[in-house]
């Protein structure tokens, strides 16, 4: 009696543990399952419609994109990218209409959870002002970035690890330079 007791008090850590942690946002980022580093046999397992192809143009970011243009995330309609490098997904983009980004943006915080960074700034540029919302999430090298511009039809999510950002338009020449 006595060491099942002992064995009941040692394993009640790891089921608290364990709890705690389904219990909590999951670390990755994903969309609709789909969490960067997927395979595109996992892009294409939950977003059947998808089509895949090699990237358009040279960079070292990406060499493949699967597009999916009616999809739903977050209860709302919307249409999806996902990049792929070497087989996995390095990065996707989600876009839906601004009237539903109060049911996408609560759907990421819970999906995500709390942001790290919220903000809202004007930008004077040739006379115009726009008012532009983010909320960003960072979790180690992987980033989520949920952009709104006030009076525009469109919100963009960005979801990507590393310097994907900044990599994927530079282009990578096809021949050595001299």
């Amino acid at each position: 009696m006595g060491t099942d007791l002992i064995y009941m008090k040692k394993h009640r850590k790891w089921g608290l543990s364990l709890f705690l942690l389904f219990a909590l946002p999951a670390w990755g980022f994903d969309a609709n399952g789909v969490a960067l580093g997927a395979s595109e046999a996992a892009v294409l397992a939950q977003f059947p419609a998808a089509r895949c192809k090699p990237l358009e143009w040279k960079t070292d970011a990406a060499d493949r994109r699967c597009e999916d243009a009616k999809i739903q995330f977050g209860g709302a309609p919307a249409r999806i990218s996902f990049y792929l490098r070497g087989g996995a997904v390095q990065a996707f983009d989600v876009r839906f209409d601004a009237s539903q980004l109060e049911r996408v943006l609560g759907h990421l915080k819970q999906q995500y959870g709390a942001p790290g960074t919220e903000t809202h700034e004007k930008i004077e540029r040739r006379g115009e002002t726009r008012e532009l919302s983010r909320v960003r999430w960072d979790r180690g090298a992987e980033h989520a970035l949920l952009t709104s511009q006030l009076r525009r039809r469109r919100v963009d999510l960005n979801v990507w690890r590393g310097n994907f950002d900044v990599e994927i338009y530079r282009f990578k020449e096809s021949r050595p330079r001299p």
